[in-house]
């Protein structure tokens, strides 16, 4: 089964609008743009950031609460279920697109430290809110490490990884991601008996899995591939079961798309140590 293709791009939006965003968010990015600063990086990870070249400029934030449809499954049957890998996408690219455009308003270069996060509340059991914070920032050198769609870079890594990854001249693209919501297909009773007290393995179960992680991979690289990016760094595999009971489960892959920029490698060297006792 072939990955879907990627969904449009949104433009940028113009440097000082707020169409889109709440009255009370366009108050706070106004207060930022005045000099003020706030961060959710540790202290160590501030001053990384700010060794790699890096200012704070804001802690920014989007948003989707987004209804989660149905979808029927065929109980013997493994299968992609195609309608709600679309929903877990779009609802986080909604949440994505709102925080890119908070950083795009404070002049941002890009994002750092990106986190990713699904509630649910008890209000609405068929819904789930999504949303995406970080910390923006600005290149002090005054060049711009905007992304191939102009907008600004965004990035899952540490402080720490950010500073380390600089330092050996790749420069991120963006947070690139890929879902698969899928269904596992029970046992008959046949299959369950006939694996009753032996070790073996599963076929019909490795083959789904299998499946659904190799399509949520695929698509992550193809937001790299659509970045330009040479590669992903920090890519980790989620396995989230959500709200749909049994045998149906999200794979999400996530990592940060860089590319190379020099060869220039500025990381200190491991000091050699000589043991006088030799």
């Amino acid at each position: 089964m072939s990955a879907p293709p990627l969904p449009p791009t949104p433009p940028p939006g113009a440097a000082g609008s707020t169409e889109g965003l709440p009255s009370d968010a366009a108050h706070r990015l106004e207060e930022l743009r005045s000099g003020l600063f706030t961060s959710d990086l540790s202290v160590n990870e501030f001053l990384l950031v700010k060794e790699a070249g890096f200012h704070p400029l804001g802690f920014v934030m989007g948003s989707s609460i987004y209804h989660i449809g149905v979808q029927m499954r065929k109980w013997g049957s493994s299968q992609e279920l195609n309608k709600l890998s679309e929903a877990m996408y779009n609802a986080r690219e909604l949440a994505m697109t709102r925080m890119e455009e908070e950083a795009d308003q404070l002049g941002a270069d890009g994002v750092v430290g990106v986190r990713l996060d699904v509630n649910y509340y008890e209000w609405g059991s068929d819904a789930a809110e999504f949303i995406a914070m970080g910390t923006a920032v600005k290149a002090e050198n005054g060049a711009s490490y905007r992304n191939a769609d102009g907008k600004p870079f965004t990035s899952d890594l540490s402080g720490q990884d950010f500073w380390t990854i600089m330092q050996t001249g790749h420069v991120p693209q963006g947070l690139v991601m890929g879902n698969c919501v899928y269904h596992i297909a029970h046992r008959g009773l046949g299959q369950a008996l006939g694996s009753v007290g032996q070790n073996v393995e599963l076929p019909n179960f490795t083959q789904a899995l299998y499946d659904a992680r190799e399509l949520a991979m695929t698509r992550m690289q193809d937001e790299a591939e659509h970045l330009g990016a040479t590669g992903i760094v920090g890519v980790r595999l989620e396995e989230k079961s959500h709200q749909w009971g049994d045998h149906t489960i999200e794979f999400l892959a996530l990592g940060t798309a860089v590319t190379k920029t020099v060869d220039q490698v500025t990381l200190p060297r491991p000091t050699t140590i000589i043991s006088l006792d030799q």
